[in-house]
């Protein structure tokens, strides 16, 4: 039974955790390091043997609380107290002109004006609650309106403050910045997950959000992510508490709380803070970024107080090249008018605010030499050329490989062995060549060409005149089963745990499977033998094997891979062909008559049970115990859920659901999704980078939705 503290004890457990919080703050905030890391290592050690020992003494804010030791089973959704909005892209000068033009003349006595620039960091947003100096919850972005509840994860994060560094914090702060992973830690995490043989991430973004939402928050430790913050909030509009400390405050009819003369959760300052307390609300962005240091928070260094557009065109002008110098991918700038009464006065539109734009780098292009050129087969036969290349630095990451995308894009550029070529990254993910320096070719240089045969299994390739891609036809190919296999086993289709491409690999390369088919034949003495199997996991994966033959018809009919079937498609046809032998039995015509499905899926699924491979397949999923038929529970939910009869069109990236779990939450609803908009179609779920289908869906006047929207309209589950 451990004792109580003395009086010595307690004060060396609070000396030391001030030591330590400062030592943190000196190299994670100013990066000028105070103590040695092996002093700091030895005080963190007495610390932890001290709280060890005396479990009363331990607190939220002490260093050692930073990672908790039991991951969490899941996320909850959390109301914004204040909307997160993301920001409207100019995407070259003139368009940040044209955002001048239209704020101008939302305000136009206004003169002249300030504006503040920082760089914009590609990570992912947070918000950060602080209740008297200490943290006590962090959240996603989310859709804007709410965000996941991440704290033990935001915890994890160095140059987060556990306590802010003010003697007499406000009842309530609430900060906003961005996490990101440096470059350097990037790399060494894609290093390491290549070596484990797992997929690589495609880019410091995607790898902050994928660490963020993390169970386990000892892994977000390990990731080393960082942290910007650029907002700070205080006042009754912060939530609850806020307007209890101010006092003038009341609830409105619907049990929320406002203030008596600022009802609009996006406002920005407090007019009602108590005289001690107002310096924690600045009145400008500039001063803002400044009460952030004070209060322990990393701010971007690089920042600068523009006194005119000019000034602004000046700074995005001299980062164009020294960004690629950062230790931190940036791909633009963020422009906000520096004074809060302004923002104030221009408001919101429905997405953005109006105060504010994010100015926004051309893709980076750079030049590298081609070491070769690899063909690669997909599962449906495609072959794509890819660019082999010496390593390059692009956009904040090493690239060594670059698609180039068909034979027609081959030979457009008539590229050679040898050849200089000009990458970049489209749509900042994917590396594609973009052109070739002809002039820089090496003498007697041969040119590259599709092949005529699959590089695979040596089968000849065609390539109909109607199409661009270049095709093996041979079913049998072991890239086309591999890649049917790994596509079988995915969440959205069977959903196989456990079943990698690494061990697809080694089935097909071993001959135990040929076929999807095949899977449901194996035992684990099969499986036990190849390499790194072992018995526990051989065991796991014949039990995640014969868990996928529960999956519903329509994830069989989508995991069969069908051209042009997605999982939108899919449940589309398996709602109107409630068994595999209705569907095999309708005619090209039949099927195109199907809202939503026109004549080249119709064709394309009406050709892919002509196939007797195709028939074979079916008849021996059938006799494995597959579910080929639909059941009545989606059909009960269409006839009561809360979305009975109603269509909905999804579009963009939503900001916490992937696509199929939209569509699963509308579905369970009784809701029905289809892949075009239409007059038939009542909503239309909008997340970033919505395109063509929110234009033509506002051209028809259908409702616009976020995801936000969305799980307001389902309810609570």
């Amino acid at each position: 039974m451990n004792q109580a503290a003395d009086d010595t004890t307690t004060a060396r457990v609070q000396s030391l955790r001030a030591q330590l919080q400062a030592a943190s703050y000196a190299y994670y905030v100013l990066d000028a390091p105070t103590l040695p890391d092996e002093v700091y290592d030895r005080l963190y050690r007495e610390l932890q043997d001290l709280e060890a020992a005396h479990p009363e003494l331990v607190t939220p804010d002490s260093p050692t609380q930073r990672v908790g030791e039991k991951p969490a089973t899941q996320f909850t959704s959390v109301r914004h107290n204040i909307p997160l909005y993301s920001l409207e892209n100019a995407f070259d000068l003139a368009e940040f002109r044209a955002w001048e033009e239209r704020w101008r003349r939302q305000a136009p006595d206004v003169g002249q004006v300030e504006y503040v620039t920082e760089l914009k960091i590609d990570g992912n947003a947070l918000a950060l609650t602080y209740e008297n100096g200490l943290l006590v919850r962090g959240v996603t972005r989310g859709d804007g309106i709410s965000g996941e509840d991440i704290t033990p994860n935001v915890r994890t994060i160095r140059s987060i403050p556990l306590r802010l560094t003010a003697a007499n914090p406000p009842p309530v702060v609430e900060v906003r910045g961005e996490a990101f992973l440096p470059l350097d830690v990037f790399e060494q995490i894609n290093r390491e997950r290549e070596a484990r043989g797992e997929a690589l991430f495609a880019n410091p973004r995607n790898a902050a959000a994928g660490t963020l939402r993390q169970l386990d928050s000892r892994i977000v430790a390990a990731r080393r992510l960082d942290f910007f913050a650029y907002t700070v909030y205080s006042g009754e509009n912060v939530g609850e508490k806020v307007s209890e400390w101010v006092g003038e405050s009341a609830p409105n009819s619907e049990g929320e709380t406002q203030s008596s003369s600022q009802s609009s959760l996006s406002d920005l300052t407090v007019v009602h803070a108590p005289t001690h307390l107002r310096t924690y609300a600045p009145t400008t962005q500039w001063s803002a970024l400044e009460l952030l240091q004070t209060l322990g928070f990393r701010v971007n260094p690089n920042r600068q107080l523009c006194q005119s557009a000019d000034d602004v065109q000046a700074y995005y002008d001299g980062w164009a090249t020294k960004r690629a110098r950062l230790s931190y991918l940036t791909d633009g700038v963020v422009v906000k008018l520096n004074d809060f009464a302004l923002q104030q006065q221009l408001g919101f539109t429905q997405k953005f605010p109006r105060w504010a734009v994010a100015l926004k780098y051309p893709a980076e292009e750079v030049p590298t030499i081609l070491k070769s050129v690899s063909f690669q087969v997909g599962r449906t036969g495609a072959v794509t050329p890819v660019a082999e290349l010496h390593p390059v630095q692009l956009a904040g990451t090493t690239v060594a490989r670059a698609t180039l995308h068909n034979a027609d894009r081959l030979a457009e550029l008539d590229i050679h062995q040898g050849d200089t070529v000009v990458v970049r990254k489209a749509g900042e993910i994917i590396p594609e060549v973009l052109r070739v320096l002809a002039e820089l070719r090496p003498a007697s240089a041969q040119r590259i060409t599709m092949p005529t045969h699959c590089p695979q299994c040596d089968s000849p390739l065609v390539k109909p005149d109607d199409e661009a891609v270049t095709r093996c036809i041979n079913s049998s190919c072991p890239a086309i089963v591999q890649g049917a296999i790994i596509h079988w086993a995915r969440r959205d289709a069977l959903d196989i745990e456990g079943l990698g491409e690494k061990w697809v690999k080694q089935l097909v390369e071993q001959g135990l499977v040929q076929s999807v088919a095949d899977l449901y034949s194996l035992s684990e003495a099969d499986l036990e033998p190849l390499d790194r199997m072992g018995k526990r996991l051989a065991q796991k994966l014949v039990r995640a094997i014969a868990a996928s033959k529960t999956r519903p018809w329509a994830s069989v009919l989508y995991a069969l891979g069908i051209r042009h079937v997605g999982t939108v498609n899919a449940k589309t046809l398996a709602q109107h062909f409630a068994t595999a032998e209705a569907l095999n039995a309708a005619s090209p015509e039949d099927i195109a008559t199907v809202h939503s499905i026109g004549p080249e899926i119709a064709q394309a699924v009406a050709q892919w049970f002509e196939v007797p491979a195709n028939q074979t397949l079916i008849v021996r999923l059938r006799q494995a115990g597959l579910q080929l038929a639909a059941d009545d529970t989606q059909t009960q939910a269409a006839e009561v859920g809360a979305l009975a009869g109603k269509t909905f069109v999804l579009t963009g990236t939503l900001p916490t659901l992937t696509r199929p779990e939209a569509t699963e939450l509308i579905e369970a609803a009784g809701g029905k999704v289809t892949s075009s908009v239409s007059k038939a179609t009542d909503y239309l779920v909008a997340g970033e980078k919505a395109g063509s289908k929110l234009t033509k869906a506002e051209g028809l006047g259908i409702a616009i939705l976020s995801e936000g929207d969305l799980l307001a309209l389902i309810g609570p589950a």
